[in-house]
């Protein structure tokens, strides 16, 4: 199962979130990080989609 992690970050008046999940890579055993910068509330549906 992938772990995910979630920071949130503020910069001046906005509010942005560093979203990075651990994604298995086909039949290997290995794992790659996808990462993103997003708004708060946009973190679940991106989450999902990856």
């Amino acid at each position: 199962m992938a772990k995910k992690s979630v920071a949130t970050l503020q910069t001046g008046s906005k509010r942005l979130t560093k979203v990075i999940k651990m994604v298995k890579k086909g039949e290997s055993k290995s794992y790659s990080f996808v990462e993103t910068i997003t708004a708060p509330d946009l973190v679940n549906d991106w989450l999902s989609k990856h």
